[in-house]
């Protein structure tokens, strides 16, 4: 029989990609959503359970009802100014949710998690590019809330065995190849499909003059002034996570270990611009607005560490894959 894995969050938009992975490899999936922020429609494969992670009763039952191997912990709230505004909402839900999670593992004895952590746990990084070991000083509250669940992750590998992956994405981006899956987000915030998103309305006939988009800051100390980014295509997050599940398969004892993940390389704002007008062939423009407070200039990742012991590379490390596969999401499910 194929092992199971528990996918909590896989509606969400790296959630439904990853249902997508481990059915493409053959895994049995079970989804545990509660479809606050994930939509049912895009799940592709696996049990779609609909529920809440602080409803331990529920939560205990899919562990009765299921052989789970391992879990992989998507759900989670993400949006860094909400969480400025609505910390008690963050914390509740990333980190006393979490610990429904682990607690329920711990009871059922399920001891490997592959969690999605986040590079804001770095806040603004003292040098470049950021390794594991840069200091971790998050300047918001969803930052905060990973760092919490890290820590959190050490101490139930000292005192209950529970083995643990955290990998601290960089900004995902891309959608699946074969346009099965995509991104959606309400709002959206990421810079990627807001980029598509003019692209797609100056394709439509609108007047490039009454541009939407929205470059934050351009003099930044860059090579053009405006941010820079290390970006990396879902597929190879996804990709990760399984590489994650087979090294805690070869190494039982190990205990908690984090890992970063991007491609090693960042974009600048305008020249992920640029290379969406390249691929889209829209002439689209957009308006230079003052900075947002809090955002560092760069933000890359040395992921040296996960490409050694993971066994892991990724495969789209070019941002133009990304976009490529982004348009072609975009177009045929532009946003409402």
């Amino acid at each position: 029989m194929n092992d199971t894995i528990l996918v909590t969050g896989g509606a969400g938009y790296i959630g439904s990609h990853m249902v997508r992975l481990l059915s493409q490899r053959n895994f049995n999936v079970v989804v545990y959503d509660n479809l606050q922020r994930g939509n049912r429609d895009a799940l592709t494969a696996g049990t779609l359970i609909e529920g809440d992670l602080h409803d331990t009763q529920q939560l205990a039952s899919v562990f009765k009802s299921n052989d789970i191997k391992a879990v992989m912990h998507f759900a989670a709230l993400a949006y860094v100014g909400e969480s400025v505004h609505e910390p008690a909402m963050y914390y509740r839900n990333n980190v006393t949710g979490t610990q429904c999670l682990l607690d329920a593992m711990v009871e059922y004895d399920v001891k490997k998690l592959v969690f999605s952590s986040t590079c804001a746990t770095y806040g603004i990084p003292e040098a470049l590019p950021i390794t594991e070991k840069t200091p971790q000083n998050p300047i918001n509250p969803y930052g905060q809330s990973k760092l919490m669940v890290e820590q959190i992750l050490r101490d139930y590998s000292t005192a209950y065995h529970l083995r643990s992956v955290a990998l601290r994405y960089f900004n995902a981006a891309g959608c699946a190849e074969d346009g099965s899956v995509g991104e959606r987000h309400d709002p959206e915030t990421h810079l990627l499909p807001l980029i598509l998103f003019e692209a797609l309305r100056v394709q439509a006939g609108g007047d490039p003059a009454d541009t939407n988009l929205k470059v934050f800051g351009s003099d930044f100390d860059t090579r053009d002034g405006t941010c820079i980014r290390d970006y990396i295509h879902v597929n190879d997050l996804c990709s990760a996570h399984i590489a994650a599940f087979e090294r805690m398969q070869r190494c039982p004892d190990l205990g908690a270990e984090q890992f970063n993940l991007g491609v090693n390389r960042g974009y600048t704002v305008l020249e992920v611009i640029d290379a969406c007008r390249e691929i889209t062939g829209v002439d689209f423009t957009y308006n230079l607005v003052d900075r947002r407070a809090g955002d560092p200039p760069e933000l890359v990742a040395d992921a040296s560490l996960a490409m050694q012991d993971l066994q892991w590379t990724p495969e789209h490390a070019d941002i133009k894959d990304s976009i490529r596969h982004a348009w072609q999401w975009f177009e045929a499910h532009p946003p409402q």
